[in-house]
C-alpha cells in the first residue's frame, strides 16, 4: 500500500468530517478534541458537522527515561488507564506516582488556560465524538473516553485521521464506534503520515476554540 499523507493536522481533519459525514446537523452531537494536536483536527470536523466544539484534556503518563513510551494515561475525573509496559518493564509505584503527580498538575493547568471561565459541555445524553490527530498505543483516547463514558453520552465516537491497528483494537473495547481514515500497515508513528506535523501551540489552541469562523 502507498503511503498517505495528510499535508497538515486541518487537511487531515477536513478527510476526517467526511468519514463522519453522517453526523451533520445531528443536534445532539458534540465534538471533543484531545489537546493540542487533536484540536486543529477536531476545529475542521465541528465545522463541517455543524457541532459545538470543546477539549477533553487527557495526559499521557511517558515511561520514566523515555518520556514518550505511554505506559498509560490520567484523564478527567481521577480516570487512569496503564498499558502492559510496567509489566514487560518494571516500573516501582513510586516512580509511576511521580509521574501521575506531574501530569495531573499539567492536567489542570491546560484545563484552565484552554477553557478559562467556561464550562464544560454537557456530554449526558449526546453523541460525544473524540477527536485525536492520531493513534499510535490509544493509551491516552483509552483514557479520554473512559472519562467520558462516566457523563453518561448516549454515543461514543472516537475519529482520528490515521491509527494503527492495534489501537483501533483497543479503542474498539470502549467506543461505541471507531472511525479512521486509514489504518495502516505498518503503522511506525503518527508523524509519518503528516507533511506537517509541527507542534500545535498553546495559542493556536485558545484560538481555534473561540473561534467561530
Amino acid at each position: 500500500m502507498a503511503q498517505v499523507e495528510f499535508r497538515d493536522r486541518h487537511d487531515a481533519g477536513r478527510a476526517l468530517a467526511k468519514a463522519l459525514a453522517a453526523w451533520r446537523g445531528v443536534p445532539e452531537v458534540v465534538v471533543l478534541a484531545l489537546p493540542r494536536g487533536g484540536v486543529p483536527v477536531a476545529w475542521e470536523v465541528a465545522q463541517a458537522l455543524e457541532a459545538p466544539l470543546d477539549v477533553l484534556v487527557v495526559r499521557k503518563l511517558g515511561f520514566p527515561g523515555q518520556e514518550e513510551l505511554a505506559m498509560g494515561a490520567i484523564g478527567p475525573g481521577g480516570v487512569r488507564v496503564m498499558s502492559d509496559i510496567p509489566r514487560m518493564w518494571p516500573v516501582s509505584d513510586a516512580e509511576v506516582e511521580k509521574v501521575v503527580e506531574r501530569e495531573q498538575a499539567e492536567l489542570v493547568r491546560r484545563e484552565q488556560l484552554y477553557r478559562g471561565e467556561r464550562a464544560p459541555l454537557a456530554l449526558a445524553g449526546r453523541v460525544a465524538i473524540l477527536v485525536d490527530d492520531g493513534l499510535a498505543t490509544g493509551a491516552s483516547m483509552h483514557a479520554a473516553a473512559l472519562a467520558v463514558r462516566a457523563m453518561q453520552p448516549r454515543r461514543i465516537v472516537v475519529a482520528v485521521p490515521v491509527a494503527s491497528r492495534e489501537a483501533v483494537q483497543l479503542l474498539n473495547t470502549v467506543a461505541d464506534e471507531v472511525v479512521c481514515v486509514r489504518v495502516p500497515e505498518p503503522f511506525r508513528a503518527v508523524g509519518l503520515w503528516y507533511e506537517d506535523f509541527g507542534q500545535t501551540s498553546d495559542e493556536e489552541v485558545r484560538g481555534l476554540l473561540t473561534s467561530d469562523a
